[in-house]
């Protein structure tokens, strides 16, 4: 009793106070002990437990970067969720929410941590926050498990996003190793032995000369030359403009072709009495109303249906009711009426409307399913369409399909033939090859200059955020395929893009004024 009065008799110290008390629930000032700088600061328990407070915000930190950047490839996650769980949902919304909360929880109990340590105060972190430490970790960690395993390619993204977010990050950790720097020296030098100063300062020093160190090994096609950057790629709309209508709809090519897109892409099913029409899924449950229509057949395949029973369906309302994508702005009321009453189009129409406008077309074409009448004639009743029933000038058809690509040469020799992966550019030029399509993780500025050295341009898919579309415009990408034209049509360069030497002077003053910095806090 009498060394809590003692103790109470002592400034208040309302910031201290707060901290401890945040951190350890501690909020008197005799629950608290006061350690000088060089000296252990908290018990064997505790010095355990505070790496485990590192990694924790070390795998939240990495995998709230990854999911951020992976925000281009949200729909496919959505609908991936849609075809295991059978309803639609925003779960990518969802997972980033969380992830964002649980970083910031984290960060903040490593922020209370170090402002004790650089008081002289010891550690006791309360058992509540053991607790969600422990579930941070845990969910960090599985994950990044799961989605490595399940969505391997978004590891590209990030590797991809490190050429436009490398500068920034990197200007980021020299600031915080400069923070850092005052409590590392506090402690460094008032300890006792060497050992403990070398223990202090070695992994300080040794991350900071790497972090120095480590834009030697940076590359961007961002980074270049005045002068040297390519034409704005040419845009062209995934089903159209699927942010603002519903996909592969009448609307949704229209509200491409009024916000500027140069091309259309689309997806092809043949109905079972042979009239090719545009739709992505195998099944009719997602984009349209059959469930309420004919109950029984949601599970059957798209082209099992003829076209007169496609024709009863709508093909808009779902748009409104499931919103597909999370950043979709209002519609007007206009909009909304014209959604609502969106059938399923047909592919002779969806030609006459790209021909009607000038616009390029290309489209993924789906093979009927076993015992389909069209089964094994499904190229040659799509060429019909094409060349004798839509009219469309055959230069604006980008033709992606592989199978009997010799003969669709020889009754369409005007297709710009293209293909869907990269190859060698004698095979690609043997073929009469003019573009290539290719997903955006495949994109390398090396390979697209190689094959515009031939005459081959690239086709990138499917590029929505504003970062991965300047990426490839840095690339040298001819054309990119987009959910967002609209977006990115506003776009008058890349976001990022400065020259060498620009970058060079950006790197070396920010380490020449934090070795500054950091000597001064040393020395003093």
């Amino acid at each position: 009793v009498v060394r809590r009065r003692l103790l109470q008799r002592y400034e208040h110290q309302p910031f201290i106070s707060c901290l401890a008390g945040f951190y350890s629930c501690r909020w008197k000032r005799y629950q608290r002990r006061r350690t000088e700088p060089g000296k252990c600061c908290c018990k064997t328990r505790e010095c355990v437990f505070f790496p485990l407070l590192v990694g924790a915000f070390c795998f939240s930190l990495v995998f709230l970067y990854m999911w951020g950047e992976a925000k281009n490839d949200y729909n496919n996650f959505d609908w991936y969720n849609y075809g295991n769980l059978g309803f639609w949902f925003l779960w990518s919304l969802v997972l980033l929410i969380v992830a964002a909360i649980l970083f910031i929880y984290i960060t903040l109990l490593l922020v209370l941590a170090m402002c004790l340590l650089a008081e002289g105060q010891q550690l006791y972190l309360h058992w509540s926050h053991k607790i969600g430490t422990f579930l941070v970790l845990g969910f960090s960690i599985t994950a990044l498990f799961i989605l490595s395993v399940l969505w391997g390619d978004q590891w590209k993204t990030v590797r991809l996003s490190f050429q436009i977010t490398a500068p920034y990050l990197h200007i980021g950790a020299i600031t915080i190793m400069v923070l850092l720097s005052w409590p590392v020296a506090l402690h460094a030098i008032r300890a006792d032995k060497k050992v403990v100063q070398v223990i202090i300062v070695g992994p300080y020093l040794a991350i900071l000369l790497f972090l120095f160190l480590i834009p030697l090994g940076m590359y961007s096609p961002c980074i270049r030359e005045m002068g040297t950057l390519g034409p704005k790629p040419a845009l062209i709309g995934h089903r159209g403009a699927p942010m603002l209508a519903p996909e592969n709809t009448e609307m949704s090519f229209q509200k491409t072709i009024e916000h500027g897109g140069d091309g259309l892409e689309t997806d092809v099913t043949i109905s079972y009495d042979g009239i090719p029409f545009l739709m992505h899924d195998s099944t009719l449950r997602r984009t349209t109303n059959i469930k309420e229509v004919y109950p029984n057949d949601t599970a059957q395949n798209a082209a099992l249906f003829s076209w007169d029973t496609l024709q009863e369906l709508n093909a808009g309302m779902w748009f409104l009711k499931d919103k597909p994508f999370s950043c979709m702005s209002s519609l007007s009321r206009a909009d909304q009426n014209q959604a609502m009453n969106q059938s399923i189009y047909k592919l002779s129409n969806f030609l006459r409307l790209a021909d009607s406008q000038n616009k390029l077309v290309i489209f993924d074409l789906y093979r009927p399913p076993e015992n389909h009448p069209y089964r094994n004639s499904w190229i040659n009743r799509t060429l019909e369409v094409i060349l004798n029933e839509s009219g469309i000038r055959p230069h604006l058809v980008l033709w992606l399909e592989n199978d009997m690509r010799s003969f669709v040469q020889s009754v369409a020799p005007g297709f710009q033939q293209t293909m869907g992966s990269k190859a060698p550019v004698e095979d690609l030029l043997m073929d009469n090859i003019v573009k290539l399509n290719l997903a955006y993780t495949e994109m390398s500025s090396e390979d697209i200059r190689k094959y515009a050295e031939a005459n081959i341009t690239t086709n990138l898919y499917v590029v929505n955020e504003p970062w991965l579309f300047s990426l490839a415009w840095c690339s040298g990408a001819h054309s990119v395929t987009t959910n967002a034209v609209h977006t990115l049509k506003n776009l008058s360069q890349p976001l990022f893009l400065m020259t060498p030497q620009q970058y060079n002077i950006m790197w070396i003053l920010t380490d020449l004024t934090s070795v500054l910095l950091i000597s001064l806090i040393f020395a003093l």
